[in-house]
């Protein structure tokens, strides 16, 4: 019998993270397999959820965008950062001026429901306080963690917040060029295909 239950889009949570677990951009080891392989995850997605801090972050992608550096990874990222939707939530910004960019002033909570109830493709979350949230809201289908071999020391872990057991499936590993490793896990009971 077929089943006529509406599939709902998935949230996929992204992020670049150190061997001992810290989230910071500026330790990870940047390849054009690097690039080529988040330029791949944006491009399969639809929609990107940031934070503030994240969201501001990326805007420097715009002056790539503006001014090519020449060096086609990085062009491309660019391409397709600039053309992803991205929704932010903050509560200091007053406007954003990315086209492809809206503030949000609903809860994390409804925007991420309502946004799995549209039709539309992957919903990828970046931002360390975005994860942590869904997490803990268990709406996260799949995490992609891309682990670098680097010990920071110190920094943002990321699951600081994180007070009660979430059990993962694992699904999949992905090595990187510069010796990174993308651990690929999705939620229990989610069939993620």
């Amino acid at each position: 019998m077929e089943s006529h239950q509406k599939r709902t889009r998935r949230i996929v949570a992204a992020i670049n993270m150190t061997l001992d677990g810290f989230c910071d951009h500026t330790w990870g080891i940047v390849t054009d397999e690097l690039h080529e392989h988040y330029r791949k995850l944006l491009d399969d997605a639809d929609t990107v959820l940031y934070g503030r801090k994240t969201y501001q972050l990326m805007e420097y992608w715009k002056s790539i965008l503006n001014q090519p550096t020449g060096n086609k990874s990085s062009d491309d990222f660019a391409v397709v950062m600039d053309k992803i939707s991205k929704v932010v939530f903050s509560h200091t910004l007053k406007h954003v001026d990315w086209a492809t960019a809206r503030l949000t002033k609903k809860s994390l909570e409804d925007e991420a429901l309502d946004l799995k109830g549209q039709p539309g493709g992957t919903i990828l979350v970046g931002s360390p306080s975005l994860i942590v949230a869904l997490t803990k809201l268990a709406l996260i289908d799949e995490y992609q963690l891309c682990i670098h071999p680097v010990i920071a020391g110190s920094g943002l872990p990321l699951f600081k917040d994180i007070k009660d057991s979430v059990q993962l499936r694992f699904l999949k590993a992905k090595s990187i060029d510069s010796g990174a490793t993308v651990l690929y896990y999705g939620s229990t009971g989610e069939d993620n295909q």
